[in-house]
């Protein structure tokens, strides 16, 4: 028996929502939703991504074999993607499996996410 259930929001634990959401704005270019001190949602589409304050967050390690999710985005111009995100405050660990498929980045609180051609 399947639940059917819709998947409405992506909650990403951070230590500072409003930063974060701001900075996956920069990626996505979805607005700004609800929004208060420990939540932000951000975008107005059938899934939106959401920021929660989680007290004491630490950012997950990589390569590391507990690590738990990562969202994936297609671009066009993947090197151009890459390089704006690194100047709005990502980091490009030195591990990058995938060879030269995709680039694994990490917002700037340590959470991974990959850029790929669309």
């Amino acid at each position: 028996m399947a639940v059917h259930a819709e998947l409405t929001a992506i909650t990403i634990d951070c230590a500072d929502p409003r930063a974060l959401a701001g900075f996956y704005r920069q990626v996505t270019g979805w607005d700004l939703g609800q929004a208060d001190d420990d939540f932000v949602q951000l975008g107005a589409g059938p899934v939106r991504l959401a920021f929660q304050r989680v007290a004491g967050y630490r950012g997950p390690g990589w390569p590391d074999a507990a690590k738990h999710a990562h969202l994936d985005f297609a671009v066009a111009d993947p090197e151009a993607a890459v390089q704006e995100l690194l100047a709005a405050g990502a980091t490009r660990p030195e591990f990058q499996p995938g060879d030269g498929d995709w680039t694994v980045l990490a917002d700037p609180e340590g959470h991974l996410f990959c850029i790929a051609s669309a």
